[in-house]
């Protein structure tokens, strides 16, 4: 990205909660992919004015303004899909955090809108840019997996803002597809007590060498936020990942992979690499849902 800027597209910020307000920071700060774009504004339901300097304005202008030519879409999941569409309807850019949609065949509708209008539609994946997945794939090349375990704990999520565990998950689950190929689903069970609000979800995959891996994701109060990892390979063991250091600017990594996407800088086969990851992820989370919570 050494290239000097001709020039800037303008952005607009959608949703100002944690990962909104760590991307107008990049946006405002100086570097290397932020000196292409530009920050005219954020979008919030919430009645804000305007956040360090930056001005509040309203989702209509938002989509009808031509300063406007790409979307950062930070709000919560079930809002994604409703967002993207308008923003590529209006012929912008968007960037939008992981999962994209709660359904894989409106993330193929809504790429398709994105080629027809000839625009960039980026999920984020800030977890394929942690240290400890770097360390994971290092461990991980050119070994015989002979069984694994990935377990998520953390507080709760509510489910209609974040979607079936299987979706509010979905870096775990791309994780485990980065790391071992395309899985298969064979089986998924759910344990849910409402009351308490607590939900474990246990789902079994299979590599395509049917090596068997075992996803868990359990969320309620006064779980803290960990993972748990096992694999087991035919050359030894790994238990956990060691301390690997601190995630620094992963949400900056991400926009810098966004940019060079505008600028056509991303191969084509790297971008239907990365599709297809994308897809086969939110398939499986599609089925995993409907093993779990079977149509009535």
């Amino acid at each position: 990205m050494n290239v000097e800027p001709k020039r800037k597209f303008g952005v607009v910020v959608v949703g100002v909660g944690r990962a909104g307000s760590v991307r107008m920071r990049d946006l405002r700060n100086p570097h290397a992919s932020s000196a292409f774009l530009n920050l005219v504004g954020f979008v919030s339901r919430r009645n804000l004015g305007t956040l360090d300097e930056v001005p509040q304005i309203s989702l209509e202008d938002a989509l009808s303004s031509q300063e406007v030519e790409v979307a950062y879409i930070c709000s919560e999941s079930s809002s994604h899909e409703d967002y993207i569409r308008q923003f590529l309807e209006a012929s912008k850019h968007v960037l939008v955090e992981y999962p994209m949609t709660l359904s894989r065949a409106a993330a193929q509708e809504l790429w398709e809108l994105a080629e027809q209008k000839g625009k960039i539609l980026h999920e984020e994946h800030v977890e394929l840019l942690m240290e400890e997945f770097a360390f994971l794939k290092k461990e991980v090349v050119g070994k015989d997996l002979l069984k694994g375990s990935l377990l998520f704990t953390a507080s709760p999520l509510e489910e209609e803002w974040f979607g079936f565990p299987a979706f509010s998950g979905i870096s775990r689950l791309t994780w485990l597809v980065s790391l071992f190929g395309e899985l298969s689903l064979v089986s998924a069970t759910l344990e849910e007590r409402k009351e308490d609000r607590y939900v474990k979800m246990t789902v079994g995959l299979e590599t395509e060498n049917k090596s068997p891996l075992t996803w868990t994701e359990e969320k309620g109060p006064g779980l803290k936020r960990n993972r748990h990892l096992s694999f087991h390979f035919k050359s030894g063991s790994l238990e956990n990942v060691p301390n690997v250091g601190i995630n620094k600017n992963i949400f900056l990594k991400d926009q810098n992979i966004f940019v060079q996407k505008l600028l056509g800088q991303f191969s084509e086969k790297d971008l239907a690499a990365e599709k297809k990851r994308i897809l086969h992820c939110l398939g499986l989370a599609e089925e995993i849902q409907k093993r779990c919570r079977p149509k009535k």
